[in-house]
């Protein structure tokens, strides 16, 4: 006898249920752990900010030191500010003879204008690739945490992987911010990655998961924006309480109440259903229903009720989908998936390339380090917005083609920008980062949708894994203004480009039902499509 995989037609149950009470209870839910996510992926900025240091000079210094040399600075340092070498002294005092014209020497010891950053905790003074070698080792636990996050909540629940990343980074945090030595805070840097960078990936499954078909995209882009306003929350704390160790405390100890979630967040039905879990996707149903104060049609509730009884029969079989071979091998096997996975995978280089990018290169914001933060971050807004108008109305593809090749314009444009037309500049700048906010956010809903349930999470992590090279390399394209000053805004318009020309090669997934198989995936641009979103099941 032909079984089918999913008898319960999750879709046109969440219809019935309305977008209410509970949904939405859920959804904030979620979204207070996306701001937290902000704090784990951009506190390092601010604890590992650069500080102004000089070299100490034993013959010159008060008691205690201050970091003001103006009644000495001329002849002991060069350039009244050394941080890295001084002038040889010739003499035991501070007058102007006591030291050479010319001649200096490396200094052994700095005094720091605060101690506010790991610089002067741990003497970084002239070690600035170990300042900045903490991004990159933050930016390197990403390449274990996604992975891991996508296997435990592909095979163990989008709940438990959500719940686990959301509180194991308070421990870290919290252990990191009484490390005596700078290799201990290094390396708790990146164990902070591995077990709290999928927090994002989790949350963000699980609220589209939870979600009808029309609000994918309104539900991801107010995650989207949450994130950039969690960027600025930091900020603005930072701002508030800049001193290193009290910042990491603050920022950190509220995550460990997120181990109450565990009574307070559901699984995802249609990962539950994914599994052959019906029985308990069921439960949830019908709770949802009650919460909700909705009344499900006699057919629904006769529908749910066989097929909880028949997985009780049954339980050994979970369904044709687990029948057949193994998932990882049908997607090996799967040329339209394989070749799908290529594109997405650029797609996420170039948007992270350039994400970064222009936040690095951004030297048009000049001014309070605090303000420029918030405004890079708050400018992702309108782009988040813009997604939401444009994404259902006009189709996937063509509003993210449109987005990546405004952005490759304007970056292009932006070096043959004359210098004394600064503001110009800057705002070509700022609707490059706009844009690339846009398509960051829109991919993300786009590549969920064109991948099937029982590995979407693990295929997506895995582009979001590759999109992670393109953060590590982003820190170093301000080398390469040395062969040309423009070079990397060049490398940021052609990325955007060629991304935007690979949109061609992939199906529109408007008003489409997320796939659960891997043929379902496949068949996605051969799909007949209604205003009313047409089933693309293929049994």
């Amino acid at each position: 006898m032909t079984k089918h995989k999913q008898a319960i037609d999750l879709d046109n149950i969440l219809k019935e249920l309305k977008y209410g009470r509970h949904q939405k209870q859920n959804y904030c839910l979620i979204l207070i752990v996306v701001i937290f996510s902000a704090v784990y992926n951009s506190q390092y900025i601010f604890a590992a900010k650069d500080v102004n240091a000089r070299c100490r000079v034993p013959e010159c210094e008060a008691d205690p030191p201050i970091f003001d040399t103006k009644h000495w600075g001329a002849w002991a340092l060069p350039d009244s500010r050394g941080r890295c070498e001084r002038f040889l002294p010739i003499g035991n005092t501070c007058a102007a003879g006591s030291f050479h014209p010319t001649e200096t020497k490396r200094c052994s010891s700095w005094i720091y204008e605060n101690h506010d950053s790991i610089v002067s905790t741990f003497d970084l003074a002239c070690e600035e690739w170990k300042r900045t070698l903490v991004g990159t080792i933050h930016s390197a636990g990403l390449f274990i945490a996604l992975p891991l996050t996508a296997f435990i909540s592909d095979n163990f629940g989008r709940r438990i992987a959500f719940i686990a990343t959301a509180v194991a980074p308070a421990l870290v945090g919290l252990g990191r911010s009484f490390t005596q030595d700078y290799v201990s805070y290094v390396a708790l840097e990146f164990l902070d990655a591995v077990v709290g960078a999928g927090v994002y990936s989790s949350g963000f499954i699980l609220a589209l998961e939870m979600m009808g078909l029309h609000r994918r995209v309104l539900g991801g882009n107010i995650i989207s924006c949450t994130f950039a306003i969690g960027q600025a929350i930091v900020a603005l704390i930072a701002w508030a309480i800049p001193e290193w160790r009290t910042l990491t405390r603050v920022l950190y100890a509220p995550s460990l109440l997120f181990i109450f979630y565990i009574f307070l967040i559901e699984e995802s039905v249609r990962w539950l259903l994914s599994k052959g879990k019906k029985k308990e996707a069921a439960r949830i149903i019908f709770k949802v229903a009650a919460t909700n104060k909705r009344k499900l049609s006699p057919e629904t509730i006769k529908e749910l009720t066989d097929v909880s009884v028949e997985q009780e029969e049954e339980k050994p079989s979970l369904g044709d989908i687990n029948d057949q071979p193994s998932l990882a091998l049908q997607v090996l096997k799967s040329r339209v998936i394989m070749i799908r996975l290529c594109i997405c995978s650029f797609w996420w280089i170039t948007v992270t390339f350039i994400y970064y990018g222009l936040s690095i290169n951004s030297v048009s914001l000049a001014g309070n380090s605090y303000v420029n933060y918030i405004l890079t971050a708050l400018v992702e807004i309108p782009g988040y917005c813009i997604s939401v108008l444009t994404l259902d109305r006009f189709g996937r593809k063509s509003s993210i083609m449109t987005a990546f090749f405004i952005c490759g314009i304007s970056l292009v444009c932006l070096p043959f920008i004359p210098g004394h037309v600064q503001w110009v500049q800057t705002c070509l700048n700022l609707l490059g980062k706009l844009c690339i906010s846009m398509a960051f956010s829109s991919i993300y809903i786009y590549t969920s949708e064109l991948y099937p349930t029982m590995i979407r999470q693990s295929l997506l992590s895995l582009c979001s894994v590759c999109g992670r090279i393109g953060q590590i390399v982003a820190p170093q394209t301000p080398l390469l203004m040395a062969y040309m000053e423009s070079l990397p805004y060049l490398v940021f318009g052609a990325m955007a480009g060629i991304a935007g020309l690979l949109m061609l090669l992939t199906p529109e997934t408007l008003n489409l039902r997320l796939p659960d198989t891997v043929k379902q995936a496949e068949n996605i641009a051969t799909a007949p499509r209604t205003r009313h979103a047409t089933d693309i099941i293929v049994d």
